[in-house]
């Protein structure tokens, strides 16, 4: 039998979990432990060690260890260990090389497949190399799924006769995800998600190091350089500190000595919970922010969500239990383990994926994490100004999905058109993601303003087209952008592109449409002045509707205009295309 297996690639600690006998399961490793540490070292023989073997040289010679580097995910920064130099996706495969070996240890057969999770606020370079790290470990990346969605499928499985709005708080070792949903009769729906990738536990220890050393009148960023075993010694300390806080309203420090040891003179420095927590606030501020905007998107107040979910080990604080307490007025909740929920999620998603009878009542729907669009430029008086960023699929969009917007040429007999494609938030395309770029060429000469209907389709796989069409000459070009495609083989992104084509809506097209639009012209020339205005809006309306893509969208807006015809005396036959009489 073939198994696929489901992978949480943490920044702190990874671990993997198996769909077997309708359950989802944990993989032991080698230590018989679940948790596998996100660490590797190169030894001064150079022999690679990876998770608990490389954590305990993260205390006794740093500099020979790497760790945290899920954060360098998506970058070209490399890591020297020793004589090695790494790159992230690099380091990762190492990590998910050792659980693949753990999994098919467990397994006793060979492991190929594999669904892999990270954070919901990945972007798409991020996402191909966790893809990427994957590949160079030997697996077969099956889907690249979110950490949140991930952890909602483990409660979702266990509860899904469940009617609820749900609100995921991801915090793990690095990162931070907030992501909204709603379960009903066994369908997940993501509504809304955000989060920020460079925070997590990691930098609340880092807060209590910080502080440690100021008490003995040393800097973090000098003491790195000057005493850096030390601080990996004194790192080690905080970290157990911030564990204690769990249970207890004050910690004890053991402060080393530059050798990193500690011995019985070593100064012992106390932290209380209030001290703890008031070195936290700046965190705390970074995490509201994520939050909020996950909630305003999801346009569910705080108060109506069913459940407050934990996820990640870092939400064990007292200090992130309380604000998530405070800021949706309820108890959080944290039935399963915070540490596995994430893996566990992730063998639901390849049950899911293999259509196992275990969970053949089960939906899942998901979004797009990020706002796609394209550069335009803007007029500003007799100015005109490039580098601005125009919104095609709004980030929190269910996908698949297809949407159109249209742009227009700026100069006189311009011929060709460069459309740049772009992911994120910001209002200036340099501030965002550049994907690609679309060459459109064969424009008609003629003054400016000629329109080149432009078509982003999205789908499940990661997979993006984007589709230009110049109305003057029927001509289309189009690009697709794969390369943070979750799919693994050349026929597969060719068949799912084929799909693509299914999602696509084009209203404006359909001759009907049209016939009514030019109907409703000719209304406008026969009602009341008084009633010119409301109809040319609902008129404008609809001419807006007929190139957006959104079916449901057009159906209403067309809808609609029907209904103010008919309220204005002139009805339109649906069937012929013309008046018909009252």
């Amino acid at each position: 039998m073939t198994h696929m297996i489901g992978i949480d690639l943490g920044t702190s600690n990874s671990l993997c979990a198996v769909f077997e006998d309708g359950q989802p399961r944990l993989i032991p490793n080698a230590l018989n432990s679940f948790l596998t540490p996100s660490v590797i070292s190169v030894s001064e023989d150079n022999r690679v060690l990876v998770g608990a073997a490389a954590k305990e040289m993260r205390v006794t010679q740093p500099e020979r260890c790497a760790w945290v580097f899920k954060r360098l995910m998506g970058t070209e920064q490399s890591v020297k260990i020793g004589t090695h130099t790494f790159t992230a996706p690099e380091m990762s495969s190492l990590v998910l090389q050792s659980l693949k070996q753990d999994a098919e240890a467990y397994l006793g057969t060979p492991v190929e497949d594999a669904i892999i999770t990270v954070p919901a606020y990945f972007n798409d370079h991020q996402r191909n190399a966790t893809k990427l790290a994957g590949e160079l470990a030997g697996l077969n990346v099956r889907r690249i799924i979110n950490e949140p969605t991930a952890a909602a499928l483990t409660y979702g499985f266990h509860d899904r006769g469940a009617d609820k709005r749900l609100i995921v708080i991801d915090l793990g070792g690095g990162t931070f995800d907030v992501t909204a949903m709603e379960v009903f009769e066994g369908t997940l729906e993501i509504i809304s998600t955000a989060g920020e990738s460079m925070l997590g536990g990691e930098d609340f220890t880092d807060r209590i190091l910080a502080w440690t050393l100021s008490t003995q009148k040393m800097q973090l960023e000098v003491a790195e350089m000057k005493a850096p075993l030390l601080v990996a010694r004194l790192k080690q300390e905080c970290e157990a500190a911030k564990h204690a806080f769990a249970t207890a309203s004050e910690a004890r420090i053991r402060f080393p000595d530059v050798q990193g040891e500690i011995t019985e003179q070593s100064p012992v420095i106390t932290i209380s919970q209030e001290q703890f927590q008031k070195l936290s606030e700046p965190l705390i501020k970074r995490l509201s922010r994520p939050i909020a905007r996950a909630v305003r998107d999801s346009r569910i107040p705080p108060q109506e969500f069913t459940d407050v979910i934990l996820v990640g080990g870092a939400t064990r604080m007292e200090v992130v239990r309380s604000f998530v307490r405070s800021f949706f007025d309820t108890e959080p909740l944290c039935s399963y383990n915070p540490d596995e929920v994430v893996a566990l999620g992730a063998a639901v998603q390849a049950a899911l994926i293999q259509d196992d009878q275990a969970v053949d009542d089960m939906v899942m729907t998901d979004i797009c994490p990020f706002t796609l669009g394209t550069e335009v430029i803007k007029e500003f008086g007799q100015r005109k100004v490039d580098g601005y960023f125009l919104p095609v699929i709004h980030r929190n969009t269910t996908i698949p999905v297809s949407r159109e917007e249209v742009v227009f040429t700026v100069s006189p007999n311009q011929r060709q058109v460069a459309v740049g494609v772009y992911q994120g938030e910001s209002r200036k395309v340099e501030d965002n993601l550049f994907l690609g770029k679309l060459e459109v060429k064969g424009i008609p000469p003629g003054p400016a303003g000629k329109p080149v209907h432009l078509r982003f389709t999205y789908d499940l796989n990661g997979i993006l087209e984007v589709e230009a069409y110049v109305p003057e000459t029927g001509k289309k070009s189009t690009l697709i952008l794969t390369q943070h495609a979750r799919l693994s083989s050349s026929k597969e992104i060719k068949s799912a592109v084929k799909k693509l084509q299914a999602l696509k809506f084009y209203p404006r097209d359909d001759v009907r449409n049209q016939h009514l639009l030019s109907f409703a012209e000719r209304v406008i020339g026969e009602v009341s002045p008084y009633q010119r205005e409301d109809l040319e809006s609902m008129i404008d309306q609809f001419e807006h509707a007929m190139s957006s893509g959104d079916r449901e969208y057009f159906d209403s807006v067309r809808q609609n205009l029907l209904t103010s015809l008919a309220a204005l005396g002139f009805h339109y036959d649906e069937e012929e295309g013309r008046e018909r009489e009252s």
